[in-house]
């Protein structure tokens, strides 16, 4: 396992307006990619990427925490593209390269960590933002994907309604109170009164059989 982690560059004062960010999830289907619901139950060896569009500037780092207890970091990487700057009003993909990631491991839900920063980071482990990885030959505990019966029946897709965008607890720095996570069609949009004066970090979960 590789532990990633950044060091807390606070380097900033306070934003003037209101934080903003929001992810929309695609699943590739054919030769095409589709937006889905970011509840969606995926299958093994579906193919997945994201949107992503703020009202702020800064630095993006995607860390995963597989089914099976791997942690490493996913964006950014050679294989997904190196330039994670992020500008306001500018929408980009991620990965940022012409791939895609794939659903592999055990049934679960991946835990996607979304760390933006106002200014870039370092790897240093001692300032991790996130929670702990497990103990070596210990898997985290992973939620079985439940179907909500009411969510898109009449089309057979199967939507759990505990993924997606939520806060990190337990961690060293956990999401702040004031960050907000609401759902807008099928974005997550994770919202905040004033810009964030460190890293702000926040979980995406992404359920599969």
């Amino acid at each position: 396992m590789r532990w990633w982690a950044f060091a807390a560059a606070l380097a900033c004062g306070a934003a003037s307006q209101p934080y903003r960010m929001e992810i929309v999830l695609e699943r590739r289907e054919a030769e095409a990619w589709k937006v889905v619901d970011p509840g969606l139950v995926l299958a093994q060896n579906d193919r997945v990427r994201f949107r992503v569009k703020t009202n702020f500037g800064g630095y993006l780092y995607v860390i995963n925490r597989t089914t099976s207890g791997k942690q490493d970091l996913l964006f950014p990487t050679a294989e997904a593209g190196q330039k994670n700057r992020v500008e306001e009003g500018k929408e980009y993909v991620v990965p940022a390269t012409q791939g895609a990631f794939r659903i592999t491991g055990p049934p679960g839900q991946e835990v996607l960590y979304w760390v933006m920063s106002p200014v870039e980071m370092k790897q240093q482990p001692e300032h991790a933002p996130l929670p702990p990885p497990p103990q070596p030959g210990k898997t985290p505990p992973n939620l079985t994907p439940r179907c909500d019966d009411t969510i898109l029946r009449a089309r057979g897709n199967c939507v759990d309604t505990t993924a997606g965008a939520r806060p990190v607890k337990g961690a060293e720095r956990p999401t702040p109170p004031e960050v907000m996570f609401v759902r807008q069609g099928v974005a997550s949009v994770v919202t905040t009164p004033s810009g964030p004066e460190w890293p702000v970090v926040f979980e995406f979960r992404l359920a599969h059989k």
